[in-house]
């Protein structure tokens, strides 16, 4: 079986990290890239590796996972965050994948997000297919600053068994998310030229909450399904006011010289 390195980037985790790296104990090699912890993460994660690296210049979710690559010496790697865990049977297909990938560069894995103490099995939520484990040399990740994605050459493979996501343990951790990742996003969209605006806020807002809760059947989530259906409608809607203003205060900056 060829060589697996597990790459997880952290920042004051010290409440998740344990579980993640106990469910991955078995891989060959873990590297962990900090950010700057000051909750007791780094400590916990050198229990059980060598591989724990600190940068705390922090330049978005994408440029970080790209530093952590950097120290991985796997033929594969398997890019995790803190708040995932690699259940018994994703282990076993992972395993089999490594024994015979084919020319895949990269497989894909459902992840299965855990909100509340509810696993959500329908909406924008599941099956949730990302793209985490792959060839070292095949890949990288792109540098956005959220929503960093995988960039590699072909079709990626499919794996069955989830990777356990335990997304929010409250309502709190979920808008303080928001309101930190809508921000990221606004500034994500400004840089490739995206426009903001009350009316595109208001479509796509609608737009989200239209096709989680209806197209996609959150409502059969019960009280979380329309929760997470309004929190993506939430998500959107701020993204482009965000943007919306980021434009203007920019530009009033260019006017002012």
């Amino acid at each position: 079986m060829a060589r697996l390195s597990v790459v997880i980037i952290t920042l004051n985790e010290a409440d998740n990290i344990r579980d993640c790296l106990e469910s991955v104990r078995w891989a060959d090699e873990i590297v962990v890239l900090d950010s700057g912890s000051t909750d007791g993460t780094v400590s916990i994660c050198r229990e059980y590796t060598g591989q724990v690296h600190v940068n705390a210049n922090w330049q978005g979710f994408g440029a970080q996972k790209n530093r952590a690559l950097t120290h991985a010496t796997g033929e594969w790697v398997l890019s995790l965050d803190a708040d995932e865990r690699v259940t018994g049977n994703l282990r076993a297909e992972i395993q089999a994948a490594l024994r015979e990938p084919g020319r895949v560069s990269a497989f894909e894995i459902p992840r299965l997000s855990v909100f509340c103490g509810r696993e959500i099995r329908h909406g924008d939520w599941w099956p949730d297919y990302v793209a985490r484990l792959f060839r070292r040399t095949a890949a990288r990740f792109s540098d956005d600053i959220v929503h960093e994605r995988l960039l590699f050459d072909g079709h990626p493979g499919r794996l069955v068994n989830p990777l356990s996501h335990l997304a929010y343990h409250s309502l709190d951790q979920l808008l303080e998310k928001l309101n930190r990742y809508t921000s990221a996003g606004a500034r994500a969209m400004y840089q490739k030229g995206r426009r903001g605006g009350i009316g595109r806020a208001l479509t796509h807002g609608l737009w989200s909450f239209v096709r989680a809760y209806l197209f996609r059947r959150g409502f059969l989530d019960g009280r979380e399904g329309i929760i997470l259906a309004v929190a993506g409608a939430q998500s959107s809607y701020y993204r482009y006011l965000k943007l919306m203003y980021l434009e203007q205060t920019i530009g009033t900056r260019i006017d002012d010289r």
